[in-house]
């Protein structure tokens, strides 16, 4: 049976040929021995699952990337080394791998994902022609405040965007307090006019 259409299901290990060491069963694989292979996969396929179940904590994704490691360990048998550790630790090892590739491939998609969302989700129309409208009201504003005398504009300034009352604008502008009061009634009757706005 060709290693990429089985099916994993852990096996317990006192299944037959566990007196044959796993180095010498890997060096068999390596060979393309399919029967050395079945009870390679007989010996790993549990642990090799739980490993990955444990990192992506996803059933189905963590039998599929078993599946996957065991496929690779078929194809790569020839790379194990004996001299650099055991042939568990090397599947094992392989198997980590592939689940932390998983996780990190599934946390890249997630993230291009939101990048691609946030960039399409434009403002509501609604909220962009209140901005538009403020704007031009701001700018309608600033046109009108320049058709009062200075003293109106200093006055209007200070008391409706510098939040001063009228005796500190009057100081402030060193002028008497019932001139700054006249000032302010005539330039916000000529700003209101200038503006259209309606009593």
């Amino acid at each position: 049976m060709n290693p990429s259409q089985r099916r994993l299901r852990p096996v317990p290990d006192d299944v037959a040929g566990v007196d044959t060491s796993l180095e010498d069963v890997v060096a068999r694989v390596a060979l393309g021995d399919e029967e050395a292979f079945e009870l390679l996969y007989e010996r790993m396929a549990g642990q090799v699952l739980g490993l990955v179940r444990r990192v992506l904590r996803d059933p189905a994704q963590s039998e599929e990337v078993a599946q996957e490691v065991l496929v690779e360990v078929w194809r790569t048998a020839t790379r194990f080394d004996r001299s650099r550790g055991s042939a568990s630790t090397w599947v094992l090892t392989i198997a980590h791998a592939r689940a932390v590739d998983r996780v990190r491939s599934a946390g890249a998609a997630t993230a291009r994902d939101e990048r691609v969302g946030v960039r399409h989700v434009g403002r509501e129309f609604d909220e962009v022609a209140e901005e538009v409208e403020l704007r031009m009201e701001q700018q309608a504003v600033r046109s009108c405040l320049s058709t009062l005398t200075e003293l109106q504009r200093e006055a209007v300034r200070l008391a409706y965007y510098g939040g001063y009352t009228y005796r500190e604008v009057a100081e402030l502008l060193d002028t008497p307090l019932g001139t700054v009061k006249t000032r302010l009634r005539d330039g916000l009757i000529r700003l209101r006019d200038c503006l259209g706005v309606t009593a």
